[in-house]
């Protein structure tokens, strides 16, 4: 019997990396908003924020080893600007506009490996 490894459609990883993105948005905004008070539990959007590098990291390598030319390489490929802003978010302050623009500036890339990671692979 063979043990071979086989390639597995890392769709599921860009899903997970928009989920813990879209997550960790919509508790800062509802923080931002004081809808909810996180003083007791502070440490979540710290743990959705290691999440979503997390998962956008292990989406985007993922993507990477899925061969040159496929639809992975290229969701990949369009998720990989998303590293920027997110790697900058810790240097724009909490308490100031920088912050969510900066998280936002993500988005467009995110959103863009999720369709192209969804995409069919058999496209020509």
């Amino acid at each position: 019997m063979s043990h071979r490894l086989r390639r597995r459609d890392p769709a599921r990883l860009f899903i997970g990396a928009t989920a813990a993105y879209v997550a960790n948005c919509a508790l800062g905004a509802a923080v931002a908003a004081r809808v909810i008070d996180t003083t007791r539990f502070r440490w979540l959007h710290h743990a959705l924020y290691i999440a979503t590098c997390t998962t956008t990291a292990a989406a985007i390598s993922a993507a990477w080893w899925t061969g040159p030319g496929s639809a992975g390489r290229q969701a990949g490929l369009a998720l990989l600007p998303a590293a920027v802003p997110l790697a900058a978010i810790p240097y724009a302050g909490t308490h100031t506009r920088r912050h969510p623009l900066v998280a936002l500036a993500a988005a467009p890339f995110i959103i863009a490996g999720l369709v192209r990671s969804l995409r069919p692979a058999d496209r020509k």
